[in-house]
């Protein structure tokens, strides 16, 4: 199913390649297919609760090979997009080209030196900052932030709650791993990334800049590390409101995958048309 012209997969996780601790089909089989075809593969995923080097691991547990630099997570996106806003202005003649793609030569360790945050998440988010060189206050300190972060947290309790709903209407900056309302588990979907923060939304009417897909700093991440142009890399995800919303803004061919959220009801009415529909993985690379 997929066209002959496409050099590279940007492939969502959860939902495509497992749902929990389930995978999604044979694994091995299905990347040892994706290699014969001589595909790249970078993984973007919205969930931001583990590190890449644990994204890694958990793929080689299913029997996928794959290096750190291939895994792109809300959670490193939303640290460099943090450190940006933090860093001096590079002088005119060190500034990258002009493009929609400047990642290189920007958001180097040490970025946010000195910058304290007060972070809502899992080691993926406190990992990711940390390596940026901010100083992650515990919610005893949180008065002190000059910015606050958010992602899943499955500790999440009212007073961390409480204070980045006050920080926030306080005008700190406020970023944001993902907007992904649920999370797919073998049993349904679950709560997710989005639903805990549509709360700080609701208690403040601020709405946070979002790291992830459907914003396209994740995409335009991952296509660098490709080295792909946008026609020739190919978006898959399971919800159409995030990895195909995003894919289409991105300006990239899309297709989703029936495996995690979204239906093909939901696909067939979806506007613009999306390039490929498969009931999986599995079916998408025979």
């Amino acid at each position: 199913m997929i066209p002959p012209n496409i050099k590279s997969l940007i492939l969502d996780m959860d939902g495509v390649l497992w749902k929990d601790s389930s995978p999604i089909g044979d694994l091995p089989a299905i990347f040892a297919r994706i290699r014969q075809r001589g595909l790249k593969v970078v993984f973007a995923t919205n969930n931001g609760t583990r590190t890449p080097e644990q994204y890694i691991e958990r793929l080689a547990g299913f029997g996928v090979q794959a290096e750190t630099w291939q895994v792109v997570t809300s959670s490193l996106v939303v640290a460099e997009l943090l450190a940006r806003r933090f860093s001096p202005p590079l002088p005119p003649a060190s500034r990258p080209p002009s493009s929609p793609n400047t990642w290189r030569g920007r958001g180097a360790g040490g970025d946010g030196e000195g910058i304290k945050v007060f972070a809502i998440g899992e080691e993926g988010v406190m990992k990711a900052l940390r390596d940026k060189g901010f100083e992650l206050l515990p919610v005893e300190e949180a008065e002190k932030a000059q910015a606050v972060v958010m992602g899943i947290d499955r500790q999440i309790n009212y007073y961390k709650m409480r204070e980045a709903a006050l920080l926030v209407r306080g005008g700190l900056p406020f970023y944001a791993t993902n907007p992904d309302k649920t999370f797919p588990t073998p049993r349904g979907e679950i709560p997710g990334a989005g639903a805990w923060i549509s709360v700080i939304v609701t208690a403040t009417g601020i709405e946070p800049i979002y790291a992830g897909k459907p914003a396209p700093y994740q995409l335009e991440l991952a296509r660098e590390r490709l080295g792909t142009v946008k026609e020739e890399t190919l978006v898959v995800g399971d919800r159409l409101e995030t990895d195909i919303a995003g894919g289409q803004a991105a300006g990239c061919p899309v297709a989703l995958v029936l495996s995690g959220v979204s239906t093909r009801e939901q696909a067939e009415a979806w506007r613009p048309r999306i390039d490929i529909v498969a009931e999986n993985l599995t079916r998408l690379v025979d």
